[in-house]
């Protein structure tokens, strides 16, 4: 899929911060049409990954120390409102998917510490997108999901940046996330909400 391939660069820095997206040279590099390009576009640009500029085209969008503050700023608004609107709603199918979600980024992380390759470490983001996702999804508001889901997607070259500098303390990461879990599964909001705004800003680099 080509959004996927682009999001893919973009997040790994081969698409760098502020480049030009020439619709020529990304056919040239990833195939498909000159439409279907265009439209690939337009849908990452609602991402916030990509960014219209008038009659200039498409650029990458930036990726500053502002930008990274911003981001980090929606994600704890976002995704705190999502937390807490799930531990009111959800379920014990939400507490077992949860459960499952920690179980899966556990296993990424050794994995990712054992092999921090380009493929092993995409498949660490999608796990850490899973657990993130998760925590807010029982919320009953699919456009709250779709807005976390957007600024955890704009978080991920921040993350993944400081994973290939070995920036990430999986330990530390590992036993904040169970104790997010157990906060969780004992209907503790006020512990629960402030795990997660540690696990955001040390996932942010905060």
């Amino acid at each position: 899929m080509l959004a996927s391939a682009i999001r893919r660069d973009i997040s790994f820095g081969v698409l760098r911060p502020d480049q030009k997206l020439k619709i020529d040279a990304l056919r040239q590099a990833y195939g498909g049409s000159t439409h279907s390009m265009r439209e690939t576009l337009r849908m990452l640009t609602a991402e916030g990954m990509v960014e219209a500029t008038s009659q200039r085209g498409f650029r990458v969008t930036s990726a500053s120390e502002e930008d990274r503050q911003d981001i980090l700023l929606m994600r704890l608004e976002v995704e705190r409102l999502g937390l807490a609107r799930s531990m009111e709603r959800g379920g014990v199918a939400w507490e077992g998917r949860l459960v499952a979600a920690q179980h899966a980024l556990s296993r990424a992380d050794a994995a990712v510490q054992a092999d921090p390759g380009d493929l092993t470490a995409l498949q660490w983001d999608e796990a850490c997108r899973s657990f993130a996702g998760t925590l807010v999804e029982a919320c009953a508001s699919p456009r709250l999901v779709d807005v976390a889901a957007r600024f955890f997607n704009q978080s991920r070259r921040f993350r993944l940046a400081r994973l290939r500098e070995g920036g990430i303390d999986f330990a530390a990461r590992g036993a904040r996330r169970d104790a997010l879990c157990r906060a969780v599964l004992d209907r503790d909001v006020p512990r629960a909400l402030t795990l997660q705004a540690e696990d955001i800003r040390a996932d942010m680099g905060a």
